[in-house]
């Protein structure tokens, strides 16, 4: 008997198969609610039709100056309503959008708008005088766009470039604009750079395909129904906002924009617009907590609070509940988008006592649906480690939702897929129940209140004083901000610094969050060859 033929008839075409893309998600929102509000900031409430009129005007003002396809388009900007457009509108054009951390350094933001090519800028006024800085350094020459936001304090909206206007740009668009779809879903949608083990951050390049299905898996994962109200909490510049800046307008949702994570505006918009998720660090509900009672705000129903990094300790954990809020942890890193495990929580966990709760919630979890495989493996033989809590390995992924690679950079790209996975640099445990825990990180990258710090990088600022003979840097656990950098130093003989000098010297050659928080001067463990043993130092980093 043949076998059936599944192929001869059946071919792909328009009809049948189309790019996943994000960006369809705008475009359903607004046919189908275009006057549900999609955007909240200060006084603007903007609805979903007004949105797609200003995504589509961006997109096909980018286009008339020559931005398209495979170009990239920078953007400085805090957590404002025109950085939502940016992520439709700059892709809309067929362009790349590169969100910056607005607390780099000059020279780093310098090399990044070189090193992507960038060929515009959309920047906030507030940080008009570290683009100048990172221009002048550079010698980079982007279009520059600027943005005049009413909610910006005065001195920052008084700075500018003598760029372009961002609303005369949109006033150059057509809001008919027939926008094309990705020529393939494989196409770029966004460069998101990330410290690494060296100094200088690598670009991680997103595509249509990974950000549809991550902001998806954003929905299931955090249990998002139809019109949820998410306050921006977590930088848009970090992971595209791990892919929520798509995934609130795919469920019609209100984005509430804040420029700034402050405690009394958080608890003020929570209870105006009746927020139901948000996201951040755990620096982030340190700041909820510690608002003083009196400019707390009652909440009309209970928050989702998907946090990332540090587990939150048992004490943080029963504050939250009692706060009004219930907490999703969730584990990820740039090069999958953001969050990919989730600590998928099962409800006969809610009967056992605080303290075991909190050690269930301190497991990084399992893989999101969008992603399709998680494991630890033993990165010398590539085989599973024993699912006994106990045997460390390397955290693996492989999916849909893995990075296209490092932008122009082969050899790293290459190393981070060997095996056919994608090695995090992260190592972790595995329990009976297929439950990951991460126990240490073989990158050397600190994370402090959600950003990556590389320790080389702050070593390498220490290594610039002249009273330093030796630096090694590790993280330090801090309540606040999961971990901070602490040194460890040698100075040369004869010569001498202190603490504070150390920091401060180090502030002057990094963004004032990298710099180490604390300077413990002592001779550094080596081994035979040389080698500084960082375990030692990261134990005494621990104990204090």
């Amino acid at each position: 008997m043949a076998a059936l033929d599944y192929e001869t008839g059946l071919e792909r075409c328009t009809a049948n198969h189309q790019p996943l893309t994000p960006l369809l998600f705008l475009e359903r929102a607004a046919a189908t609610f275009p006057d549900h509000v999609a955007v909240v900031h200060g006084t603007l409430r903007r609805p979903y039709r007004a949105l797609r009129e200003r995504c589509l005007r961006l997109a096909s003002a980018l286009a008339g100056r020559g931005i398209g396809r495979g170009d990239t388009v920078a953007a400085l900007l805090p957590n404002i309503p025109e950085m939502v457009e940016a992520h439709y509108g700059v892709p809309m054009a067929g362009a790349v959008l590169n969100t910056i951390n607005t607390r780099l350094d000059a020279d780093t933001i310098g090399y990044i708008l070189n090193h992507g090519e960038a060929k515009a800028i959309l920047v906030d006024r507030e940080f008009i005088p570290v683009l100048r800085a990172a221009l002048a350094i550079s010698g980079a020459t982007p279009l520059v766009i600027e943005i005049d936001d009413p909610e910006a304090p005065d001195a920052a909206r008084a700075q500018s470039l003598g760029g372009l206007d961002y609303e005369a740009l949109l006033d150059e668009g057509d809001p008919g604009f027939a926008w094309a779809m990705p020529a393939d879903e494989w196409d770029a949608i966004a460069l998101n750079y990330t410290s690494g083990t060296t100094g200088r951050p690598k670009g991680v390049v997103y595509h249509h395909r990974g950000a549809q299905l991550l902001a998806t898996g954003n929905v299931l994962s955090a249990s998002m129904a139809r019109h949820p109200v998410y306050l921006w909490t977590l930088p848009m510049f970090h992971c595209n906002g791990w892919c929520f800046p798509w995934t609130v307008c795919a469920v019609a949702g209100t984005h509430v924009c804040l420029r700034a994570v402050r405690g009394p505006a958080m608890w003020q918009l929570m209870a105006e617009h009746g927020v139901t998720h948000m996201c951040g660090a755990p620096v982030v509900m340190a700041t909820l907590l510690d608002t003083p009672v009196e400019e707390q705000r009652p909440l009309a129903h209970q928050v989702q609070f998907v946090t990332a990094g540090a587990p939150p300790p048992e004490a943080v954990l029963g504050r939250m509940r009692e706060a009004g809020f219930a907490v999703l942890h969730v584990y990820g890193l740039t090069e999958c988008y953001g969050p990919s495990v989730v600590n998928e929580w099962n409800t006969a966990w809610d009967a056992l006592p605080p303290p075991e709760q909190a050690k269930l919630m301190a497991r990084q979890g399992v893989r999101y649906l969008a992603l399709e495989s998680l494991d630890v493996l033993d990165p010398a033989t590539m085989q599973p480690v024993p699912a006994d809590g106990a045997t460390m390995g390397e955290v693996m992924m492989r999916g849909n939702v893995v990075m296209k690679g490092y932008f122009k950079d082969r050899a790293a790209t290459g190393a981070a897929f060997a095996g056919g996975w994608f090695h995090t640099g992260d190592l972790a445990v595995k329990y009976p129940d297929g439950y990951i825990q991460l126990r240490d990180r073989s990158k050397d990258i600190i994370i402090s209140g959600g950003e990556n710090i590389s320790s080389i990088e702050v070593e390498d600022a220490l290594y610039k004083h002249p009273a330093v003979a030796l630096a090694a840097v590790v993280a330090r656990p801090d309540d606040k901000w999961g971990e901070v950098p602490c040194a460890f130093v040698e100075l040369k003989p004869g010569l001498e610094a202190t603490e504070a000098e150390l920091i401060a010297f180090c502030r002057q050659h990094m963004a004032g969050f990298k710099a180490p928080k604390a300077v413990i001067f002592a001779e550094l463990p080596r081994t035979s060859t040389g080698k500084i043993q960082k375990h030692i130092l990261r134990g005494q980093a621990r104990g204090g």
